[in-house]
Formats: structure tokens, C-alpha cells, sequence
């Protein structure tokens, strides 16, 4: 994808994210060699402040601020979950006696999740998660296609429940898929939706900002 920028004004900068590279510095910042959007951006926008951020191996819209006050509304909008985010995923299926939802039929996954120090468990003690799935199509390979709308924001929250239904992501070993994607996972965050969100029409965001979906090539 040529064009990292899919929306820019005053407040706001909405970029595309490639796989395999960070959202923000990591913790490790002084000796991690990987590749960063924040970093990349701030080259041509040096006060960028991040709002929210993706897993290394994902890719997709990342939304950064280019002020505090920016920053503190979109951070509120995440927080009361006003923003709707979409992703597109592939999956294999493992299971062939698994039960799964038809082709375009909406389920609700909930469960309480922990984040482990690499994955994320269930747990009684756990946080609530809410995940809207639905398979946009089956392959004539066997592989899925998925749209996933996340409700709540835990930690690694569809990786976990993909491979929880037996569908891990395509590329992502470490939730036990078999088949490779590259380069990262084969997960991409295509929808920002602001339609829910005050004062988003104020600061000159769009109802909704997309970018290109990704293609399987039987």
C-alpha cells in the first residue's frame, strides 16, 4: 500500500499500519531495531501523540492525535467504546466437525480474558470480551474469511477467540495456526467508524475512514 495516509486534517491522522512493524516504541525502545509508525510519522509530524495501537504482526488504521487536547478526546471515545472498529481476517479451520456460523450469519462471542506474558487465557478473574463474527465466505481451499467487530479492547481479544472456535489466524503461531501468511498475520483493522462519537464531526473526522481489504489467492 503506497499511500500510508488515509486521512489527514488539523486534529487527526489516520495512517495505514504495515505488518510486522510497531504502532509506538516499545519499552525496549533503546535496543528494538523493529520498525515504528509513531517514529515514521513524527519525521514529517513532530508532535504526533498516539491514541490507540495494533499488534505487531497486524495490520490496518492506526489513529494518532496531533495535540493533547486531540488526544484526550479520542482517547475518551475509546474508552466509552464510541468508536467502531471492523477487521477482516483468514483463517484456517482445524477442526472439520466444528460447528460454525453460516456465511454471513452475526454471532456474539463473549468471554473473560487475561493477557498471559505472551498470550492472552480465559480466567474467572478475567476482563469482559465482546466480539461481533460473522464468515464472509469459505474458500475453495478451506480457508476463511471473517469480519470482526470487537466491543471491548482486551489485549490480543480476536486472535484469542479465533483460535478459541478453532479458526486460528493465518500466520499466527503463536495461537497454534498451521499455515503461514507473510509478511505478519493474516488480520487487518479496515474500519474506523466515528459516527458514534461526539465532537467527531467538529473536529472534521469523516463518518467513517477505510482502507483496502486484503485478497486470497485460492
Amino acid at each position: 500500500m503506497e499511500n500510508r495516509t488515509l486521512f489527514e486534517n488539523d486534529s487527526f491522522l489516520i495512517v495505514y499500519k504495515q505488518p510486522m512493524e510497531l504502532s509506538v516504541p516499545s519499552r525496549f525502545q533503546a535496543t528494538d531495531e523493529r520498525p515504528c509508525l509513531l517514529d515514521l510519522m513524527r519525521k514529517n509530524h513532530p508532535t504526533l501523540l498516539p491514541v490507540h495501537r495494533l499488534d505487531f504482526e497486524v495490520s490496518g488504521l492506526v489513529l494518532f492525535a496531533k495535540s493533547s487536547a486531540a488526544q484526550s478526546i479520542a482517547n475518551r471515545w475509546f474508552e466509552e467504546k464510541q468508536i467502531r472498529k471492523t477487521y477482516q481476517a483468514f483463517t484456517e479451520k482445524q477442526n472439520v466437525a466444528l460447528i460454525l456460523p453460516e456465511v454471513g450469519e452475526e454471532v456474539l462471542w463473549q468471554a473473560k480474558l487475561v493477557r498471559g506474558k505472551k498470550r492472552a487465557f480465559e480466567a474467572e478473574h478475567g476482563k469482559e470480551s465482546l466480539t461481533k463474527a460473522k464468515i464472509i465466505k469459505i474458500y475453495k481451499d478451506g480457508i476463511l474469511e471473517w469480519n470482526l467487530s470487537p466491543l471491548t479492547g482486551r489485549s490480543h481479544q480476536l486472535r484469542y477467540e479465533l483460535y478459541r472456535h478453532g479458526c486460528p489466524i493465518l500466520g499466527d503461531e503463536l495461537y497454534g495456526a498451521k499455515m503461514s501468511s507473510n509478511p505478519g498475520i493474516a488480520l487487518r483493522a479496515v474500519m474506523l467508524d466515528f459516527e458514534n462519537c461526539p465532537k467527531a464531526a467538529e473536529h472534521g473526522l469523516p463518518a467513517v475512514v477505510q482502507c483496502k481489504l486484503m485478497e486470497h489467492m485460492e
